[in-house]
């Protein structure tokens, strides 16, 4: 639990950066994903998530 606890405060730390230091970035970011395909975001969001997995499984492995 207190991995997941981790990994959610690193992602609304890596957010607020990205917004708090390019807020012009963040909304070009939120109108392109408007304007993409359901199935480009879904495909987007599942290779995503397995980069993800993969990082994760290889800092757990070797580090």
């Amino acid at each position: 639990m207190t991995d997941l606890v981790t990994a959610l405060g690193l992602v609304l730390v890596i957010e607020g950066i990205v917004y708090g230091a390019f807020p012009q970035l963040g909304r070009r970011v939120g109108e392109f994903l408007r304007a993409a395909p359901d199935d480009q975001l879904r495909v987007a969001g599942l290779v995503s998530a397995a980069i993800g997995l993969g990082i994760v499984w290889l800092a757990r492995s070797f580090l």
